[in-house]
């Protein structure tokens, strides 16, 4: 009998500690609305924080993230588990096409969507190519030990800006500790579902405990409740439309290849931990993002892509269930028409949001060095080696390039780089480690 499209989700009678989710179980519903929550809030510093740094409204990128993980989980018949958030690859692009100051909203993001329309369509014209003639090809330019150094890196090169966040001032930094311990504290001592929801629950730790310091105690910027209560309980998302302007879509279209060798590196990642092979769904994969990202590009959204923060949860909680990410897809899109919901996440302070950045980041930065485990990478090949020590340094030092009008950051150098070197060196014979 053949498969059906979308997997027989098979209930599951609990959430044992340690126990594995398969992407084609669930566990009971209140559970799943947990963790559906639980990757809402593993996305969110992201998914917003990308907008806030290119203009663009945040409610907003949060509903087209719903809006791209549904049209994703489709595409690929519920198999991958994934959620789709904005890209920060094109970022230094977008605010170089349109000259963003950095304060308030973006006057040029009309261009910009053009660009990112532009990117969403190679994107997905490489998703039916692969489906057409299978992944080798990409393999071949993007092996493991390449795909494990641009996850790495993509951890990595987000460091300094979660760090950054939290170094205001001292009493910044130590809650940044703080939230971190919180985290790491329901990481290690909390037990069944508990221990699956660290990064909510440690959050909420987290808030409670500055709220507890700050309002009641007097230390640090307090929290200012008062714009949830002045905000409207429901709103329509700004949409905006995009302009084509041949510069614009020239400059971000490549960005295309960032997002190809992210989204093979994040699949990698799941199938690694899920231990199911997905090259199969690698072509529908890259075409959903592909499609995810135009249509957020004509609404007046950021580019989308796979989200490791969320591979980073799976890692944890080993529950990767597809249905959780429709679940947290639909939260987003309800949350995307919620101005009250836009005042409460403002409420959340920095230095909390930024510990838990501090989490988040590094688990994407260990599901990259998963990759070389799982695919037993030999750095005692000296091409190897080569390829992930530069393109971690291009990344994580934020190395960019300018060419004539192109220019690209960290993740786009270390991207490029670790393809063009690899290509370079893979005829070349093994040999022994680098003294």
């Amino acid at each position: 009998m053949a498969d059906s499209y979308f997997p027989r989700w098979r209930a599951q009678p609990s959430a044992a500690e340690g126990r594995i989710v398969g992407t084609d179980e669930r566990l009971a519903w209140p559970q799943m609305f947990a963790m559906g929550i639980q990757h809402v809030v593993a996305m969110f510093g992201s998914t917003v924080l990308a907008p806030l740094l290119m203009g663009f409204d945040p409610n907003l990128c949060i509903f087209m993230s719903g809006i791209g993980t549904l049209l994703f989980f489709v595409l690929v018949g519920g198999r991958v588990p994934s959620y789709l958030g904005s890209s920060f690859a094109f970022i230094g692009l977008v605010i170089a096409v349109t000259g963003y100051g950095g304060h308030g909203p973006n006057l040029n993001i009309p261009v910009a969507l053009g660009g990112i329309i532009a990117c969403g369509v190679v994107y997905a014209i490489i998703g039916l190519i692969v489906s057409a003639v299978g992944t080798k090809w990409i393999e071949t330019l993007m092996p493991p030990v390449v795909t494990g150094a641009i996850v790495c890196v993509i951890g990595l090169n987000l460091a300094p800006i979660a760090v950054h966040g939290v170094s205001g001032s001292n009493f910044d930094s130590w809650m940044a500790l703080v939230t971190v311990l919180c985290v790491g504290a329901v990481a290690v001592f909390a037990r069944g579902m508990l221990q699956r929801l660290l990064i909510l629950v440690g959050l909420l730790m987290a808030y409670v405990i500055y709220a507890i310091v700050t309002n009641g105690l007097g230390m640090g910027k307090p929290i200012d409740f008062a714009i949830v209560a002045n905000a409207a309980w429901f709103g329509m998302p700004h949409f905006t439309a995009p302009v084509f302007s041949m510069q614009a879509m020239t400059l971000l279209a490549p960005i295309a290849v960032i997002l190809v060798a992210e989204n093979l590196g994040h699949i990698k990642a799941v199938s690694a931990m899920t231990g199911q092979n997905l090259d199969r769904y690698v072509g529908r994969a890259f075409l959903g993002d592909g499609l995810a990202t135009i249509v957020s590009g004509f609404a007046g959204g950021t580019g989308v892509t796979t989200y490791a923060e969320n591979i980073g949860v799976m890692a944890v909680t080993k529950i990767y269930s597809t249905l959780v990410f429709v679940i947290a897809a639909v939260i987003a899109l309800v949350l995307g028409f919620s101005p009250k919901f836009g005042a409460v996440i403002q409420t959340i302070p920095g230095p909390v949001l930024g510990g838990v950045s501090i989490v988040v980041f590094g688990l994407i930065a260990v599901t990259g060095a998963r990759i070389w485990v799982v695919n037993k990478v030999d750095f005692s090949d000296n091409r190897n080696l080569i390829v992930a020590a530069v393109t971690l340094v291009l990344g994580a030092g934020d190395f960019s390039l300018k060419l004539g009008g192109f220019g690209l950051g960290g993740i786009g150098t270390a991207t490029f780089g670790a393809i063009i070197l690899y290509a370079l060196l893979r005829r070349k014979p093994a040999q022994g480690p680098v003294a």
